[in-house]
């Protein structure tokens, strides 16, 4: 939902930084996803025997890193434009695009961090496996 909301809506400056990460975040999370769904995680070299690692790296450093950076964005440019939200402003603003951008980077980067605690817990518990 993040990059779909920045992406539908004309963007310039961090924002293309911010797009780039939620893209990139999102793309990684499908291919791990349809590796681990299908079983195939053997197939990747090095990686295959450190999945539930990899999956730790991928969602702590990657979805949380790049998700935490572009809410900061996307908040910024949102406090910038908070003079949009005055009663009878009538010029054309992106004040809403950028707060419920951040929003949702927010709550992915919330998931995120809950997805990478729950591997790094089993983990911890000396589990290799996703599932």
């Amino acid at each position: 939902a993040f990059w779909v909301t920045v992406a539908a809506h004309k963007y310039e400056g961090a924002a293309h930084f911010a797009l780039f990460a939620a893209v990139l975040a999102w793309l990684l999370t499908l291919a791990l996803f349809g590796l681990s769904l299908l079983g195939r995680w053997a197939l990747v070299p090095w990686l295959g025997s450190r999945w539930l690692l990899t999956n730790l790296v991928h969602d702590l450093a990657l979805g949380v890193g790049l998700y935490a950076a572009a809410t900061g964005i996307m908040g910024y440019k949102a406090g910038r434009k908070s003079y949009c939200s005055l009663p009878g402003y009538s010029q054309r603003c992106l004040y809403s695009a950028y707060l419920s951008a951040s929003v949702c980077g927010g709550i992915a980067a919330c998931l995120y961090l809950f997805s990478g605690l729950y591997c790094l817990s089993r983990r911890c518990r000396d589990q290799r496996d996703i599932i």
